[in-house]
């Protein structure tokens, strides 16, 4: 069976680039006679608001877009996320980085990579007495996982591409990615990976913007056990400009296309256009 989901964060309204991300999962659920599950990336806490989880119910509903089974608040399901933490620290794939964001863009010959430069791994080859000091004395820190230990233990991975076909997994390409902060219990990168599996997702649709992404999350898969869903990944909507939408186009909001009486249908058409 198909299983689709849309996975939005209520840090604002949904803009025409949230429209056409939702109605493609929906759409291919549809039309398998599968089922669209819909699912809140909450565990921002300082820019998640519940209002907005109500308005992007509102403006799903206004679409025409509905769902099936409950809906999944990643910010209600902490601990599986520090379980698998916990299990990739027992096989010694994971350690606490200390570096800022502005010293990791400023180390000399940091490459860069498909999400910005890449983490020259500093405070990997630290002594386990120097990290245990540091953040003893409260010191702020990432979790990293050790990108390379973990293909070791792997072995070479593939993923399932709708358009590029059979995919060769290049985590590497990314390097040592934050799975989780001090005062944040997960990262995008294993939350989703863990609520696909937990939803059993598998399909999952997103924007071609996260593809380099995949190669991490089917990483985190083989090391976690976790099964492999196939991939979909759409165009990206870009305003006149060549931007891509953000939540900040207030006037390109569902809301203020709504209150500009606009109907949906002719908003998921506008959507649509839109797409590159």
């Amino acid at each position: 069976m198909v299983v689709t989901r849309f996975a939005p964060s209520p840090t604002g309204l949904l803009h025409l680039g949230h429209a056409y991300a939702a109605r493609f999962a929906w759409q291919r659920a549809r039309e398998a006679d599968g089922r669209f599950l819909l699912r809140i990336e909450d565990i921002d806490r300082g820019r998640c608001r519940e209002e907005f989880v109500a308005a992007l119910i509102e403006d799903l509903r206004w679409l025409g877009l509905d769902w099936d089974g409950a809906v999944r608040r990643q910010s209600l399901h902490l601990d599986d996320y520090r379980a698998a933490l916990d299990r990739l620290d027992a096989m010694g794939l994971i350690y606490p980085c200390f570096c800022t964001r502005a010293e990791i863009a400023a180390a000399l010959g940091a490459p860069q990579g498909p999400e910005g430069p890449l983490y020259p791994g500093t405070c990997r080859a630290l002594l386990p007495a120097e990290r245990a000091a540091r953040i003893a004395a409260g010191a702020s820190y990432a979790l990293r996982l050790d990108v390379a230990q973990a293909l070791a233990r792997t072995g070479p991975l593939v993923w399932e591409d709708e358009a590029a076909g059979a995919v060769a997994a290049d985590p590497l390409a990314l390097g040592d990615v934050v799975l989780a902060r001090k005062d944040a219990p997960t990262s995008y990168h294993l939350a989703v990976t863990m609520d696909d599996a937990a939803q059993g997702v598998t399909l999952v649709t997103r924007g071609a913007d996260l593809f380099p992404s995949t190669h991490i999350h089917r990483l985190l898969q083989a090391l976690l056990g976790l099964p492999v869903p196939r991939y979909a990944h759409h165009a990206i909507l870009l305003d006149e400009a060549g931007r891509r939408y953000a939540k900040r186009d207030r006037a390109l909001t569902l809301r203020a296309l709504r209150e500009a009486g606009r109907g949906p249908g002719e908003v998921l058409a506008m959507a649509a256009s839109a797409a590159t």
